[in-house]
């Protein structure tokens, strides 16, 4: 059954859980089993003005009204303790049924109820619940904050900007792992490995239908296609990479005693390793520059889709080699020409820095400047850090495909040569076993020519285009890993600078990505 049916049948019939009520009130019980009218006597039978009835229609408010509803009929068998309110949110299936049932519950009609004079404590207490069960429906449907942690978009958004993503943009997705520490994404405040959820409930994907779906080149924030295997030790780096460079050394380090596997035994040996479902990986923020079905292709920098040259964001970066008569940049001229600290780093390393063409073309007049060189990697020349991996793909970050971008429906032809492009799809994202045998490929042990695609991928880049961890270092990214589209910036710090010297970008305030 499609779960959002199962949702709808589960919501519109959740009344009948009140069959003993209704029959302890007088009411017949089949009335729990009619549609909305079972709301309606619901609502009636705890005593609650028509608009809380009316606010059931309303997507998201209706799953908080009904909380709250709950907690209205366990007042009316006198329940005003935390506890018994508690018990009642959490297993109303088994407690409401019970209030019905049992001869020591007595219904009172909330108009005869005694009005009950609350602690301090117990006010506030139910004040914070309220609030966090609000912002928690607010943050899971309608739109959550996010902070852009690295210079990868700059400069379309810079390190430090905070903004707000829209889940309705294309849809808020159910959580996959719905029993989970409030406001904090994948591990416990104040521990450095905890996991803040828990798996014994998982839920399937299921997207709600949403204000539209991802446009080209939209700054889209999704979940991190690699992040579903993460060494704790070593979190900021793929772990895919890591494992790929482990081999390279086993087989340098053993020589002919290599076995394929050595370099992934060392890494486990060495690390915790762990892994998270799809609502816990890291959050990454990109553009998407081609949609499902599109042919992308970058030749010498340009992206080209269908054929077409895409779009180049107005402040897109590339690193340029900056060449001097023999002194390096000063700070000051860093600072002037906007350069972050993390970006520096790499001027400090390798003598070149990532700029916008126009930044590259200011800093030729800069005195003691030679050369300003823009970096190119020449098509031929094989990158094995890039997508896929494998040397018959002879790409790198500047000389990429022609590489189509998979859609739901699509049949692809599976062999020895294709497999490397569509294998994590197979395999890690649409959950199927392959095996190799020869020259015979086998998916759920049935020999396979074609496969057919599931779901539809996209294909992410930063505007920063030299320093960015994107599409082509992991490959494509789901359409279930989709979280939502940045929508506006509200706040803008500067991380190097402190308040009395100019923290706040004033200019870069309540503005809209681009």
């Amino acid at each position: 059954m499609d779960p959002l049916v199962y949702m709808i049948l589960v919501f519109t019939f959740f009344p009948a859980v009140l069959w003993t009520i209704f029959k302890d009130n007088g009411l017949s019980p089949y009335k729990t089993l009619i549609p909305f009218y079972n709301y309606f006597l619901w609502n009636k039978l705890i005593g609650k003005p028509l608009y809380w009835y009316l606010l059931l229609f309303f997507p998201f408010i209706n799953v908080f009204m009904v909380f709250l509803m709950i907690v209205e009929t366990a007042k009316c068998y006198q329940k005003y303790d935390l506890g018994n309110q508690a018990l009642a949110v959490i297993f109303p299936v088994v407690y409401l049924p019970y209030l019905g049932l049992s001869a020591k519950e007595k219904y009172l009609e909330p108009s005869k109820r005694r009005v009950i004079k609350k602690s301090t404590l117990r006010e506030w207490v139910d004040a914070i619940i309220f609030a966090v069960v609000a912002a928690t429906i607010i943050r899971m449907f309608l739109f959550e904050a996010y902070t852009i942690p690295t210079s990868s978009m700059e400069k379309s958004l810079l390190v430090g900007d905070y903004l707000f993503v829209s889940k309705m943009a294309y849809g808020p997705k159910i959580p996959n792992t719905p029993i989970a520490f409030p406001f904090v994404h994948h591990t416990l405040p104040f521990t450095q490995y905890t996991k803040s959820f828990v798996e014994w409930i998982k839920l399937p994907y299921y997207r709600f239908p949403g204000l539209g779906k991802v446009k080209r080149n939209d700054p889209v924030v999704f979940n991190y296609p690699s992040g579903d295997t993460v060494i704790l030790e070593r979190q900021n780096e793929d772990y895919y990479r890591v494992v790929r460079m482990a081999e390279q050394e086993a087989k340098y380090r053993f020589g002919t005693r290599y076995l394929p596997g050595m370099g992934r035994k060392m890494i486990w040996e060495q690390y915790h390793v762990t892994s998270r479902p799809v609502d816990k990986r890291e959050n990454y923020i990109k553009r998407c520059v081609a949609l499902p079905g599109d042919t992308l292709q970058i030749i010498d920098q340009q992206v080209y889709i269908n054929g077409q040259p895409g779009f180049n964001p107005p402040a897109m970066q590339f690193t340029y080699r900056i060449i001097t008569e023999g002194r390096p940049l000063s700070q000051r001229v860093l600072d002037k020409i906007g350069i972050s600290s993390e970006d520096a780093e790499l001027y400090k390393a390798y003598g070149v820095l990532p700029l916008t063409a126009d930044k590259a073309q200011e800093l030729e007049k800069v005195p003691g400047v030679l050369k300003v060189e823009k970096n190119l990697m020449p098509k031929g020349m094989w990158s094995p850090d890039i997508f896929p991996f494998d040397s018959t793909y002879r790409w790198n970050v500047d000389n990429f495909g022609p590489l189509y971008v998979p859609k739901a429906g699509d049949v692809v032809e599976i062999n020895l040569s294709t497999l490397p492009l569509y294998q994590r799809i197979i395999e890690v994202y649409e959950g199927n076993r392959i095996e190799v045998k020869g020259n015979q490929i086998y998916i759920n042990g049935e020999i396979a020519k074609t496969y057919t695609i599931k779901q539809n991928y996209y294909w992410m880049m930063g505007d920063n285009r030299h320093n960015s961890a994107d599409s082509r270092y992991w490959g494509f990214v789901p359409e279930d890993h989709i979280v939502g589209k940045a929508v506006f910036v509200w706040l803008s710090l500067d991380k190097d600078k402190t308040f009395s010297e100019g923290k706040i970008r004033w200019n870069k305030m309540f503005r809209i990505p681009k």
